[in-house]
C-alpha cells in the first residue's frame, strides 16, 4: 500500500472505524517542522566549533566551504582547518548518525511491540554486538575488525531471535522473549571474555568500548557503514505507513491486506541493522532509543509518517548535545553511555509523571 496524505482510517479490534487525524495543524505544524529542520543544522555547526581548541562558527563554515570548493581561505590556520575537518567533523557526523539511527529504531520497536520501554536493543542486538567487539579486541584484530565483528554478531543475535520466535506462536510477545534470551546468552559470553581477557590491556579496552565513545571515529569507519546505514533508513522511511498499520496489531493489519510476517520482518530487520551499525561505530549507548521517540510523539503525535522524521531530527540534536557535554564537562572525556544514562533516566521519569509514556 502506498503512502497518502489523507487521514489513515483504522479499524479497532471491536470493528468500529476511527478516523486518525493529525494531532496538530496549521501554524503549529509549520513552526515545529521548521525547528526540527533548523535546530540539527545549528547544533551541528556549534558542535564543530566547541572543544578544547576554540574556533568560531564563521571559521567552521569557511573551512567546510573551503574543502568543498577546494579554495581554503588564507586567514584560516592549517591547525584550525585540520581540527575541524579531520578530528571534529567525523565525530560530529557519527554522533548525528548514531543519534538518528537509535531514535528511529526505538520508535519502530515501541510501536511494533506496543511497549513504551522497547528499545533498539530489545532483540539482543547490543549484547551480540558487544560480544563481537569484545572478541575482536581479545584476538587483537584491530579497529576495523572490531567494527566488523560488532555488526556481524549484532545481526547474528537478531537472526537467532527470529529463528527461535519462528518456532513459537510467531507474534510480537514471542519475538521479545526470544530477544531477551539471546541477549542474556551474549551477555554471559561477554562476561566470559572479560574474565579471560588480559586485565592490564584488553579488559580496559572492552569495558571502555561497552560504555560507548565517539573519540576514535574517523572517516574510514564512517565510510564502511554509511551506504548500509542510508539503505536501512530509506527502508524504514518507505515502510512508515505499514508500520502505522502493524502497530494496530496482527489482526487489524491483516484486515488492511498487510503481510504481517513479511512486513514486520522487513521493518524490524532494517531497524536492527541500523542499531548494529550504530553500535559498531560508537559502542553501546543506552536510553537514546527510549527517550527520544517519546519526546518526538509529544511534538508530532504517533503517526509514523511524522514520527520517523521527527525522531531523526531530535535524535541528532540529542546525541550532539550529549557528545558536546562529554567532550567539555571534564578534562578527561567521559564515556557517552554514562551521560545518556544520567540524563535519560530523569527524562523518562518526567514522561511518566506527565503521563506521556505510550507508543
Amino acid at each position: 500500500m502506498a503512502d497518502t496524505d489523507e487521514d489513515v482510517r483504522m479499524v479497532t479490534a471491536e470493528g468500529a472505524e476511527v478516523a486518525s487525524k493529525p494531532k496538530h495543524s496549521g501554524f503549529w505544524n509549520t513552526s515545529v517542522g521548521l525547528v526540527l529542520i533548523i535546530l540539527p543544522i545549528v547544533l551541528f555547526l556549534f558542535s564543530l566549533a566547541i572543544g578544547a581548541y576554540h574556533v568560531t562558527p564563521s571559521q567552521v563554515i569557511r573551512v567546510l566551504l573551503g574543502h568543498i570548493t577546494g579554495n581554503m581561505p588564507s586567514d584560516v590556520s592549517s591547525l584550525s582547518a585540520s581540527i575541524i575537518w579531520d578530528v571534529r567533523l567525523p565525530r560530529v557526523i557519527s554522533a548525528a548518525l548514531v543519534g538518528a539511527g537509535l531514535s528511529v529504531a526505538g520508535a519502530v520497536f515501541q510501536g511494533i511491540f506496543k511497549n513504551p520501554l522497547a528499545s533498539p536493543y530489545t532483540l539482543g542486538v547490543s549484547n551480540g554486538a558487544g560480544f563481537g567487539a569484545a572478541l575482536a579486541i581479545v584476538l587483537s584484530l584491530g579497529a576495523a575488525f572490531v567494527q566488523l565483528f560488532a555488526v556481524a554478531f549484532g545481526l547474528l543475535a537478531v537472526a537467532l531471535t527470529f529463528l527461535i520466535a519462528s518456532r513459537g506462536r510467531r507474534n510480537t510477545v514471542t519475538l521479545v522473549l526470544a530477544g531477551m534470551l539471546i541477549g542474556a546468552l551474549f551477555s554471559s559470553l561477554v562476561s566470559l571474555l572479560k574474565f579471560t581477557a588480559d586485565p592490564t590491556e584488553k579488559l580496559p579496552q572492552i569495558v571502555y568500548w561497552l560504555m560507548g565513545s565517539l573519540s576514535g571515529v574517523g572517516f574510514d569507519s564512517l565510510l564502511k557503514i554509511v551506504p548500509f546505514y542510508v539503505l536501512c533508513l530509506i527502508v524504514v522511511f518507505l515502510y512508515r505507513w505499514r508500520t502505522n498499520v502493524l502497530a494496530l496489531g496482527d489482526q487489524e493489519a491483516r484486515s488492511f491486506g498487510i503481510n504481517v510476517r513479511r512486513d514486520r520482518a522487513v521493518v524490524v530487520g532494517a531497524s536492527s541493522m541500523l542499531t548494529a551499525l550504530s553500535v559498531s561505530l560508537a559502542g553501546i549507548i543506552g536510553w537514546v532509543g527510549i527517550v527520544v521517540p517519546h519526546l518526538a510523539r509529544m511534538l508530532v503525535g504517533p503517526d509514523f509518517r511524522r514520527l520517523i522524521p521527527a525522531s531523526v531530527s531530535l535524535g541528532i540534536c540529542y546525541l550532539l548535545v550529549i557528545d558536546d557535554i562529554c567532550r567539555t564537562l571534564a578534562a578527561v572525556e567521559i564515556p557517552i553511555g554514562v551521560i545518556t544514562g544520567i540524563i535519560g533516566v530523569p527524562m523518562f521519569l518526567y514522561f511518566i509523571y506527565k503521563k506521556k509514556v505510550n507508543w
